[in-house]
């Protein structure tokens, strides 16, 4: 996606195996307790699941939608949500088929059938927004709806993720009478059937309310949520937590802030809570640049990143050290990059690097940034990177920052040769770090292409049912991009947030599967 303790491991057989409810089921209580405020400094880009693609959005959407499955809290498998039953019916993952659970309905009263469920999906794929998860689901051929409670996906190539994929927020459903099946709802409104339904959105907040009409398995401990959006402001956002006009403030905090917090948590009322987090940032290199597509700069830059210091100096310790595209805690991650460059900086490699290349002069480089959408540190990152670079003697390097829209423009024109990417897993699944980056048509706009990894290691992977068979498979993936390449990894996250001393159930927010769920809070 998009833009986050270890992972727990993907279990084995899950995507062919029948995946049935479990636990207990919840509806219409209400909630209890009190609404709860909290502050992010992410923007919600969208209300419409067929468009947002954003951890903003996708946070509504976990909450004001349902899916067919769900992530319960702490877990990697999916299960069931609005589904009483899914399972693939095929032996090589091509046909999935789910059962829904019986009364649904959306928070508006009317009720939600398999036709609900095929017009969300086919929507998502006909308005195949530029800013929507449509890019997902590219093997997904046909919706069928036998009757009112049975959906069937059709898939054109196998892919045992499909479960995870349609678990996430880009499996929202939404109601067919509320939706123009052609073009994007704009009016700020969403109609789901989730535990929440939206009150009212505007350009700093958004409000939420207990959906009476909600019948699935989250037991929502409070009366209702309101949303304080701060957009990049972490002053403002720190300050208000301070003050006590917020209970709880999510993604947007400093490093700087959060250590500060630590410091004097106990004498202000506020405590830091850690979860875990498979959010990763790369830089990525353009293979078509006159400087970064060079090899030899490529291997010298990643004999000469200090990984350590950068998480000491930039970031206090809120992340650690990444040495492959798969991060540490989700099956099939090596370190690839820790095997091949190592950990400390290296002068002399770096300099080999470039003289195999023919380069014998100062390398001049620029890295690109956007100050905001990869966290609040990213400048402050890139000049620390630029800065390691320089003090090799080997680069001339320096950094220059635009704002997001123009950023991605400039990318997709091939104007950047060496640029930061971050990224928010949609699903706990090393496929959801390989095939995005990768694969056909990928996020990166770098100008990699690999055939063993696309008409190969890909395919091969994303059939495997069996999720841990796939390790061997997805080793040499990453051995082949630590030795070409195009991107270079360097952190993965920890998942913070701060909260009022009154405020619990954070720690049920905060996994790899990236969904925040509201229904967890509560407040004395």
């Amino acid at each position: 996606m998009r833009n986050q303790w270890p992972v727990l491991p993907i279990v084995a057989g899950l995507a062919s195996g029948l995946l049935t409810g479990c636990g207990t089921e919840s509806g219409g209580s209400g909630g209890s307790g009190s609404s709860v405020v909290m502050g992010m400094s992410d923007d919600v880009l969208a209300t419409d699941p067929a468009s947002g693609y954003d951890p903003g959005s996708w946070l509504l959407f976990n909450n004001v939608f349902q899916s067919l499955l769900s992530f319960p809290k702490g877990s990697t498998e999916p299960k069931p949500e609005a589904a009483e039953e899914c399972s693939f019916t095929d032996t090589r993952t091509q046909v999935y088929e789910c059962t829904l659970k019986d009364g649904l309905k959306f928070s508006n009263g009317d009720s939600l059938t398999s036709q609900d469920v095929k017009f969300s999906f086919d929507r998502m794929l006909r308005i195949n927004d530029d800013e929507g998860p449509a890019i997902m689901f590219p093997m997904l051929d046909k919706v069928e709806t036998p009757d009112d409670k049975t959906v069937v996906f059709r898939l054109n190539t196998p892919d045992a993720t499909f479960p995870s994929k349609i678990a996430s927020g880009a499996g929202s459903i939404v109601d067919h009478t509320q939706y123009d099946a052609d073009s994007l709802r704009e009016d700020g409104e969403a109609i789901g059937s989730g535990p929440y339904k939206l009150e009212s959105f505007s350009e700093d907040e958004a409000v939420f309310s207990v959906n009476e009409n909600y019948k699935g398995t989250a037991d929502v401990q409070n009366t209702g949520v309101t949303l304080k959006l701060f957009h990049g402001d972490q002053s403002a956002l720190k300050r208000d937590l301070l003050a006590k006009k917020i209970d709880i403030a999510y993604r947007g905090l400093s490093a700087n802030d959060i250590a500060d917090i630590e410091k004097t948590g106990d004498n202000s009322g506020v405590e830091v809570v850690e979860g875990s987090s498979a959010e990763v940032q790369h830089l990525v290199f353009n293979m078509d640049d006159p400087v970064a597509g060079q090899l030899g700069v490529r291997q010298a830059i990643a004999h000469l990143l200090d990984r350590d210091a950068l998480i000491r100096d930039v970031y206090q310790g809120t992340a650690t050290p990444l040495y492959s595209i798969i991060p540490a805690g989700i099956s099939g991650h090596n370190t690839a990059f820790f095997d091949t460059y190592g950990a400390r900086p290296s002068k002399a490699k770096a300099a080999a690097a470039l003289q195999s290349d023919g380069i014998t002069g100062k390398v001049k480089l620029t890295l690109w940034s956007t100050p905001s959408r990869y966290g609040p540190a990213t400048d402050a990152l890139l000049k620390a990177i630029a800065g390691q670079l320089n003090a090799s003697g080997l680069f001339d390097a320096d950094v220059k920052s635009v704002a997001f829209d123009q950023y991605e423009k400039d990318i997709e024109a091939g104007k950047y040769g060496v640029y930061v990417k971050g990224w928010v897993p949609d699903y706990p699944d090393a496929d959801n770090f390989t095939g995005p980056f990768f694969g056909k048509g990928n996020v990166l706009s770098n100008n990699y292409t690999n055939s063993t990894i696309t008409g190969t290691l890909i395919p091969q992977t994303s059939a495997q049912s069996d999720r841990s068979a796939t390790d061997e498979s997805f080793g040499k993936l990453q051995d082949i991009v630590a030795d070409e390449l195009p991107v270079l990894p360097v952190w993965q996250a920890k998942q913070y947030a701060v909260t009022r001393d009154d405020v619990y159930g954070l720690e049920y927010c905060l996994d790899a599967s990236t969904v925040f769920r509201f229904w967890e809070l509560s407040k004395d």
